[in-house]
């Protein structure tokens, strides 16, 4: 307990330094299961409400993270599949998030599952993405400090276009058993993506999560990653935490779901971490 207030009072405290241009991260891991919408929702509201304009783009047909960030995205609502099927414009698809003033989010709906087919015989098929959020970003009044691209998890044409349209990649990893599996593959990807098709890409952050104090592998875990990948790991590690959990059946991150429980802390100081990192860039 002293150690939770410890941290509750060093965040009331604290103020997200903004980085002067947009930080645009795609949110990867094809790995199932590895608290990669999880991440994305309540990195992106903990940001939000240490002052920052934040945008989250669901690019996964299953649409979750548009349901814990509280917007409608049943099948007739604007979304990311009329922006990259049809080139509607993005801020028409966009909506503000009941999380925060300062949080949005262009949902994906179920006609999205369909896109990686349609996709395939459209012109500049792996930019769009990206065209239509520069298209954006330098039309909209008000700037956005941060956008994050949540991924489906596996790698298609829809991957491919949040990786051409980001300048970062996060990788959150699991502190479990097989943990490492499939990373080689994701970045060798990311690494043919940035060879061919967006040469200002890299892997800029790497956040463990569910992590158990308790275990062995755990720690295990978390060493060896911190060991392969160095400065690129954050210092905060994500717990195993009900709370985390049960926050998107209320249509919630965890961050206003239960702000002051040890995984709403945890993603807090996760995101003070980004916000300081990008500010010494």
């Amino acid at each position: 307990m002293a150690d939770l207030n410890r941290r509750r009072r060093a965040l009331a405290t604290q103020q997200f330094p903004l980085p002067e241009q947009t930080r645009v991260f795609t949110v990867s891991n094809q790995k199932g299961g590895v608290g990669k919408t999880t991440t994305t929702v309540n990195l992106a509201a903990a940001l939000a409400r240490g002052g920052a304009r934040v945008l989250v783009i669901d690019l996964d047909p299953q649409g979750n993270a548009s349901t814990a960030l509280g917007v409608d995205h049943r099948a007739e609502v604007a979304s990311i599949y009329d922006v990259i099927v049809d080139e509607a414009p993005l801020a028409g698809t966009m909506q503000q998030s009941p999380e925060s003033e300062n949080l949005f989010c262009v949902p994906a709906t179920i006609h999205l599952a369909g896109a990686e087919i349609e996709l395939v015989s459209l012109v500049a098929r792996e930019q769009r993405l990206r065209t239509a959020l520069q298209q954006f970003l330098d039309g909209v009044d008000e700037p956005f400090h941060y956008v994050f691209v949540d991924c489906p998890p596996s790698l298609g044409l829809l991957t491919i276009n949040a990786f051409v349209a980001a300048r970062e990649v996060l990788i959150p990893i699991q502190c479990e058993y097989y943990a490492l599996e499939g990373l080689s593959q994701l970045l060798r990807n990311i690494e043919l993506i940035e060879r061919h098709l967006n040469p200002a890409l890299r892997v800029s952050t790497i956040l463990l999560t569910m992590y158990d104090g308790r275990t062995n592998l755990a720690n295990q875990v978390a060493t060896e990653v911190r060991e392969h990948f160095g400065d690129q790991v954050l210092a905060t590690l994500i717990p195993r935490s009900v709370r985390i959990s049960e926050a998107p059946s209320y249509g919630q991150s965890v961050v206003s779901y239960d702000t002051n429980s040890p995984g709403s802390l945890s993603y807090f100081e996760a995101a003070a971490e980004i916000a300081a990192r990008g500010a010494q860039h």
